[in-house]
């Protein structure tokens, strides 16, 4: 005996409010990864896509990327940002990590405007970091920029104090003030803050 069994017709409201309900979903679970006060400032405005500008002072390369939308990162943007954020001695590229990029956008929405980084460091090989600490004092043995968790970054005609404000209030790692050499260091390790002398 044969039964025929209708199958039940999608409601395209029901299908709509289950997809939100399972990117809100994931959105929350994504961003419990973040440090909390990267996570405040990446929440307070629910953004529907987090995209960053960057401009590599060394290579003349720039790029704006959408690292994140609809509740998932890009990995073809990561994979963007990574190289234009490579080790421009060696040309090495390693992959940065996302936390970094959710500073950054934390930073640009507490300054309330949408610029373009400029990038004076970003990945650094260990060769590189060994030859510029020959060089200078202030260069770390263990740098996060060997990971992929640290930038040097200025803001074009922006003021430098007020970008190391706007870092350091966010709380959510490490912040130098490098005024001499024009740029302010930020990083996605331990909190805490320093002036540079290069």
């Amino acid at each position: 005996m044969l039964i025929n069994v209708a199958k039940k017709p999608k409601i395209r409201g029901t299908d709509l409010t289950r997809r939100r309900f399972i990117m809100n979903g994931a959105l929350a679970g994504l961003t419990l990864t973040l440090p909390e006060p990267i996570r405040a400032a990446v929440m307070a405005n629910r953004p529907t896509d987090r995209a960053i500008s960057l401009h590599n002072t060394h290579t003349q390369e720039s790029l704006r990327a959408v690292y994140w939308a609809d509740g998932v990162y890009s990995q073809q943007a990561f994979q963007r940002i990574s190289h234009i954020l490579r080790d421009h001695r060696s040309g090495e590229v390693k992959p940065i990590d996302r936390r970094l990029l959710d500073l950054l956008y934390a930073i640009e929405k507490a300054l309330g405007v949408s610029r373009t980084f400029h990038v004076i460091s970003g990945y650094r090989s260990p060769v590189t970091n060994a030859r510029l600490r020959e060089r200078s004092k202030g260069i770390a043995k263990n740098s996060l920029h060997m990971y992929g968790k640290a930038i040097d970054i200025r803001l074009p005609d922006g003021d430098l104090r007020e970008l190391r404000r706007a870092a350091r209030a966010l709380g959510a790692g490490g912040v130098g003030y490098y005024p001499r050499s024009g740029f302010v260091h930020v990083d996605v390790g331990r909190v805490r803050y320093w002036e540079g002398r290069c």
